[in-house]
């Protein structure tokens, strides 16, 4: 899979689905045979996985010593809510309603693909965490991205 990239406003239907944008299927396209996986994010909004993406975060958490307490907490609360989506034949996905109420999405939705995964929020929680980006964003730039340019990897 290439990188994913681009934001995209859905709406649900009053049956809690959701039509995959156009020019985002158009970058999944195994998700009509494998399925997408959503998730809770760390935050309140949801993320949605490729199947294979999915796949590759349960080999990561499957390396973590599952005797260790807090190894144990972190994949109880990583995977929880964890739905498999299967993509309808009009290009839908069902949206499991806890995690919606969870992420507080009643309709309108903006899909933000961040490298491998999608963001899914509710509209109105998503343009108030944009509204509220750092007055100096190039520091913060330097601060995440600075020491790669020393390494030579951008």
């Amino acid at each position: 899979m290439s990188h994913l990239t681009g934001e995209f406003e859905c709406k649900l239907d009053n049956k809690g689905r959701m039509m995959i944008p156009a020019g985002l299927k158009k970058k999944l396209p195994e998700a009509e045979k494998e399925g997408l996986v959503i998730n809770r994010g760390f935050k309140k909004y949801l993320v949605i996985y490729t199947k294979q993406e999915w796949d590759k975060k349960l080999d990561e958490l499957s390396k973590l010593n599952q005797y260790e307490s807090k190894n144990i907490d972190f994949i109880r609360y990583f995977t929880r809510g964890a739905t498999e989506l299967a993509v309808d034949a009009a290009g839908r996905v069902n949206l499991p309603q806890s995690l919606l109420d969870y992420a507080g999405i009643k309709s309108d939705v903006v899909l933000t693909c961040q490298i491998s995964k999608i963001e899914m929020w509710d509209k109105a929680a998503y343009d108030a965490l944009i509204e509220n980006e750092p007055d100096n964003f190039a520091a913060l730039a330097e601060e995440v991205m600075g020491d790669k340019r020393k390494e030579g990897s951008v």
